[in-house]
């Protein structure tokens, strides 16, 4: 599906934790805000000790943060649920956080986490980001799309979970180095080639789901709804 003339307008990118959004739209999210759209991000979980050591989750926000300036959000939302442990957290939580997200900002687009990714934060952000984006509300999404976060999306089991199967990309021909700067500047979350979690496989992903649309680098989405 060509994007080219849909207007994302508001955005609010839900991302389960800290860099899945630059790792699966972090291309996109530059596209809009240098096209002066207003785009958010939602990060739903952090780490809790003793779990995760302060200081570690302390500098990945602080990588965060650096990385959301570099893209253009223009506000990044901490709505710090336990990482890890968003099936043990009541679901009705999950919904309510996420629904009062999407009250406040009112945005146009929502881009989630694929409901297909083998970590089970991602699976349940998407399910809770499509019940509070439910368009029996007043004022609700009309563009609702899918993105694919390497290390996750390509991990999940032939036959027995959804497959990743894009029909929906936005060239980020343009932004493809800004978005590689933004995952640097996560170099916590970085890891040396060939692992998926490398600037490497990022630019190598971006080329082909751009050869995919006849564009040098592109990111790929499964569009969820659109309502014109």
């Amino acid at each position: 599906m060509d994007v080219s003339h849909i207007s994302f307008g508001r955005t609010l990118v839900v991302a389960p934790h800290p860099d899945d959004e630059v790792l699966g739209a972090g291309g996109t999210i530059a596209k809009l805000a240098s096209e002066g759209e207003e785009v958010f991000v939602a990060v739903v979980t952090e780490g809790k000790p003793p779990a995760f050591d302060p200081a570690t989750i302390a500098r990945t926000q602080a990588e965060a943060r650096e990385a959301h300036r570099a893209l253009g959000v223009r506000e990044t939302l901490w709505l710090r649920l336990p990482a890890a442990q968003l099936a043990e957290t009541a679901h009705a939580t999950v919904n309510s956080t996420l629904l009062d997200v999407v009250r406040r900002l009112s945005p146009r687009t929502v881009l989630v986490p694929f409901v297909g990714d083998m970590h089970m934060d991602h699976q349940l952000t998407f399910t809770s980001a499509l019940v509070a984006c439910r368009p029996h509300q007043t004022e609700y999404p009309k563009l609702i799309l899918a993105y694919e976060t390497l290390s996750e999306t390509n991990w999940n089991a032939p036959y027995l979970s959804p497959g990743f199967l894009p029909n929906v990309f936005v060239d980020i021909t343009e932004h493809l180095d800004v978005k590689v700067k933004a995952m640097q500047m996560f170099a916590s979350q970085l890891r040396e080639a060939p692992h998926e979690r490398s600037i490497a496989t990022l630019r190598a992903l971006a080329t082909l789901r751009g050869a995919t649309v006849m564009r040098q680098a592109a990111e790929a989405f499964v569009l969820v709804r659109h309502v014109i």
